[in-house]
């Protein structure tokens, strides 16, 4: 039975504040449950008779069985998709020098969640394994942003840092490493020279990048609308303008 304690557990993990006092984060859904499974630990597991019917060999703490109903009171979206899992946060770990090794994603203050899971899966689809995110980035593990990576954040790495520090000492470290940052007055993307490493910055949705990590970067991109000198939108969602600078790095 799902008691009402288990229930304000759950809920209580929609925020911030609660997800980091009990190292908990909350997942949804037959797809993005099933993906994160085999990656994290399941503290609790909660679905239909019909789902665990199909999924005899799951491995979690405690498995409870429930109602439509009763999956309804606790889930956070307004369709519940069979099966809901309680996961263990995964404990920060930053390896070092990454940048010199391979291509990274850093997030200057990206603040939608829908944003964030997007880019988490696009990271995920070009083979982009660590994401670092200012500490004023919305959290990649809220209830919104996991259901928006379908899954994704499973193999991507997310990480929290002061931003502008540390490229600061990424500059400092590793010179020869490139940060390249996406600017109106940048240069044309698909006419830049771009390297298989280093750390590609994405801005704030209003705002762009700050100035405090804008002075860290060493590349400045342009993504040139089209035709050239034509008046159209103003700017490209974040999420859409990591897809395509992310694709252009890979096409290389």
């Amino acid at each position: 039975m799902l008691s009402k304690a288990k229930i304000k557990l759950i809920q209580s993990l929609e925020l911030k504040k609660k997800r980091r006092e009990e190292s908990l984060f909350v997942a949804e859904g037959p797809k993005v449950v099933g993906d994160l499974l085999p990656y994290f630990t399941c503290r609790m597991l909660v679905a239909t008779a019909d789902w665990l019917g199909g999924h005899p060999f799951l491995q979690a703490d405690e498995i409870i069985e429930v109602t439509n109903e009763e999956l309804r009171k606790a889930s956070f979206l307004k369709t519940p998709q069979e099966v809901l899992a309680v996961f263990e946060l995964p404990s920060p770990f930053l390896p070092t020098d990454i940048a010199q090794e391979t291509l990274c994603i850093a997030l200057d203050d990206v603040q939608d969640p829908g944003n964030l899971g997007t880019i988490i899966r696009i990271a995920d689809w070009f083979g982009i394994k660590h994401i670092l995110c200012s500490v004023g980035t919305t959290d990649a593990f809220s209830p919104k942003t996991v259901q928006a990576t379908m899954g994704a954040i499973a193999r991507v790495r997310v990480h929290y840092v002061d931003l502008p520090q540390y490229l600061s000492s990424v500059r400092s470290r590793t010179p020869e490493v490139p940060i390249y940052g996406t600017f109106l007055e940048g240069g044309n993307i698909y006419k830049e020279s771009l390297s298989v490493n280093g750390i590609v910055v994405m801005g704030n949705e209003g705002n762009g990048i700050g100035w405090q990590v804008a002075k860290h970067v060493t590349q400045k991109l342009l993504i040139p609308s089209y035709p050239e000198g034509s008046t159209g939108s103003e700017s490209l969602n974040v999420a859409i303008a990591t897809a395509i600078t992310c694709s252009e790095f890979r096409r290389r």
